[in-house]
């Protein structure tokens, strides 16, 4: 416990100044005259030494100064801000997310599979964010709206499915649903994060041009290219990634790219990319005081109401 003004606690020994004054000045015309009138409350004027009233008086004097320096604790609470941040997820159906290229503990696993892992965790630690799912194939169509409730958004993840949206990979079109979904958001940061295995096949306009109006909404745009192959390395591998356009993505839309070819990529690229945008979990508990001067002075208040009762008629 601490006090709010602990230079109140100088006024403690106030009255018995006063009194030793008044005792050593007497009678002297220059005398400070102070009304006695409460003190008698307390029966103490000359012939009555009433010491439960003299008790009772000093008490309370000194619960009222005590409730006057503003007792205090520290108490903290873990409920978490609002970020003020929106995250729309695109993540890639398509058919060649079924392609087991990643391992985890011995175990061949797929594509998809690697991402819900990695993904559905990486929104579940969200907490104070607001977080939308777009899933895209041959079509994009919104999965989860955007929403406080992280946890929903990570069901929808573990629970998604190749082939709901066709076998394609129409990377403009999942985009572009996404930055229309966040264009008119009043969030105060607004994000786009893009997951592909794949090369834009469907799409009705070119994936950077949507990177491009994505910023003229302050909407920033971060992309992941997922696979072991690229076309840069491979242009002859049918299942390589275009990694040079979802790089080109990024920089266009204000992110950053990253290559994942393994588990490990995954999981770092997770951690990255909460450093790049900081969970609200991360924020340390809000501190704050809880004032306790209520109690000394009804304490006080108590005290004096009883001397006025005693008080004679």
């Amino acid at each position: 416990m601490s006090f709010a003004f602990p230079a109140a606690l100088l006024l403690l020994p106030l009255p018995l100044l006063i009194f030793r004054f008044v005792t050593k000045t007497g009678d002297s015309g220059t005398a400070l005259k102070v009304p006695l009138s409460m003190f008698s409350a307390a029966q103490f004027s000359a012939g009555q030494g009433d010491r439960s009233g003299t008790l009772m008086l000093i008490l309370s004097w000194i619960a009222l100064i005590i409730a006057l320096a503003g007792p205090r604790t520290s108490e903290t609470t873990d409920l978490l801000p609002f970020s003020g941040r929106e995250i729309i997820l695109v993540l890639d159906l398509s058919g060649s997310m079924v392609k087991e290229d990643f391992v985890l503990d011995g175990t061949p696993l797929s594509r998809l599979d690697a991402v819900k892992k990695v993904a559905s965790g990486f929104v579940a630690a969200r907490q104070g964010d607001r977080i939308g799912l777009v899933i895209f194939g041959e079509r994009p169509y919104v999965a989860q709206p955007a929403t406080f409730d992280v946890a929903s958004v990570a069901r929808s993840i573990e629970t998604s499915q190749i082939g709901i949206s066709g076998r394609a990979t129409a990377i403009s079109d999942g985009l572009g649903l996404a930055v229309n979904r966040l264009k008119d958001s009043t969030a105060t940061s607004k994000v786009v994060v893009l997951l592909s295995d794949g090369v834009d096949t469907s799409g009705k306009v070119r994936a950077n041009d949507v990177a491009g109006l994505a910023v003229l909404h302050g909407i920033r745009v971060h992309t992941i290219a997922l696979g072991p192959d690229d076309l840069e390395s491979q242009p002859k591998s049918r299942d390589a990634v275009d990694a040079a356009a979802l790089r080109e993505m990024a920089e266009t839309g204000g992110g950053t790219s990253f290559r994942v070819r393994t588990m490990t990529d995954l999981e770092e690229m997770a951690a990255t990319l909460d450093r790049l945008e900081p969970s609200p979990m991360r924020r340390p508990p809000l501190r704050y005081w809880r004032s306790l001067w209520v109690w000394p002075a009804a304490v006080a208040f108590g005290l004096l109401l009883l001397l006025a009762l005693k008080r004679p008629s």
